[in-house]
């Protein structure tokens, strides 16, 4: 009889120890490749929804109301601006004036959630999204009307006739970003009309299908995106950081994590847009 020589079980050990690391060094690689996949959509997405916002505009003389975030997707009103069509204004069911909110995805017609699955958040200046007196009316009952709180006083001449802002109205929103080694915030966009963002991979504070809000980030400029009341007004883009200990987002060192995506819309880009429709001055 002839002897048949196997495997022994040392060398099935190093052989299975070889296939794990051939596996694991091309999961690594296909990881990464998904996330860069994930941006790249997530930031198409984010192009057409501004499209879409802008379009909006045009065609009502006034940027959308945010959507409620807290209703579930297939619910009354879900993914609807909250206009009370009454009074002109941004609100909620109690009438409340409403700033915050997720991308009213039914009413522009536009993807609902990023490619991890997650709400766009939606920041509007009420000047621009508004049609009562106090923010912008048509046609204007005087100058002041298409003045944003706080800000400088618009007096615009002519008058516009079929928007409910001017050439001269000025938004309160601000998009800073960080030097790397001072931490110093730098503003990329001020007097900005609305902001929209992805809150990225982990999803911190992002509002799901299901109308839930998910936990707060730790780091501070995700938790200012994040902040979801009419007082947020400054809100962070920078280059995204791993999650670590001992991090900062102000004081030099290491920064907290951040993947959150932010898209503007500016005051000039609104304006150029709507005066080559004819909508302005």
């Amino acid at each position: 009889m002839k002897n048949e020589k196997g495997f022994t079980l040392a060398e099935i050990a190093v052989a299975m120890v070889i296939v794990a690391l051939l596996l694991a060094g091309a999961i690594i690689p296909l990881r990464t490749q998904i996330d860069v996949r994930n941006t790249a959509d997530t930031q198409r997405s984010m192009d057409a929804i501004k499209d879409a916002t802008i379009g909006y505009a045009l065609a009502n003389g006034r940027l959308p109301c945010p959507a409620d975030g807290t209703i579930a997707a297939g619910g009354v009103n879900a993914g609807t601006e909250q206009y009370n069509a009454t009074t002109g204004q941004c609100a909620d069911s109690l009438g409340t004036a409403v700033t915050f909110g997720v991308v009213p995805w039914a009413t522009l017609g536009v993807s609902e959630t990023d490619a991890w699955g997650r709400r766009f958040s939606y920041y509007v200046v009420q000047t621009f999204a508004d049609k009562i007196q106090l923010y912008g009316n048509l046609p204007a009952v005087n100058p002041t009307d298409y003045n944003t709180p706080g800000q400088t006083p618009c007096n615009p001449a002519p008058m516009p006739t079929v928007s409910s802002f001017a050439l001269c109205t000025l938004g309160n929103l601000t998009v800073n970003t960080r030097n790397d080694g001072t931490h110093a915030a730098t503003a990329i966009g001020s007097v900005l009309p609305a902001v929209i963002i992805s809150h990225g991979k982990n999803g911190y504070g992002a509002y799901t299908p299901g109308g839930i809000t998910l936990a707060a980030p730790a780091g501070s400029d995700e938790a200012a995106n994040a902040t979801h009341t009419n007082a947020a007004t400054t809100f962070y883009s920078r280059t995204p950081t791993p999650s670590v200990s001992g991090c900062s987002d102000t004081a030099a060192g290491a920064f907290c994590e951040f993947d959150d995506i932010v898209v503007i819309i500016s005051a000039p880009t609104l304006m150029a847009r709507m005066v080559s429709a004819g909508k302005l001055p």
